[in-house]
C-alpha cells in the first residue's frame, strides 16, 4: 500500500473551507426555493383539478351523446 501524500496545511484549510462556504450555499439556495417549490406544486394542482373537471366533463357528453345515437 503506499503511503499517503502530504498535504499543505494551508490546502487542507482552502478545501474544508470551500466545502464549509458550499454547505452554507447550499442550505441558504434550499431556503431561498423551497416556498416557490411550493407555490410550483400548489399551482400544478389546481391546474390538474382543473384538467381532470374538464375531461370528466367531456367524457359525459360523450357517454351522453353515445346513448342518443344508440
Amino acid at each position: 500500500m503506499v503511503p499517503p501524500v502530504v498535504v499543505s496545511p494551508l490546502i487542507k484549510t482552502a478545501r474544508y473551507s470551500a466545502l464549509i462556504a458550499g454547505i452554507i450555499y447550499g442550505k441558504q439556495r434550499l431556503e431561498y426555493l423551497k416556498p416557490l417549490g411550493v407555490e410550483d406544486k400548489r399551482i400544478a394542482g389546481e391546474e390538474k383539478k382543473a384538467l381532470d373537471e374538464k375531461i370528466r366533463i367531456a367524457k359525459e357528453i360523450e357517454a351522453n351523446q353515445e346513448s342518443i345515437l344508440k
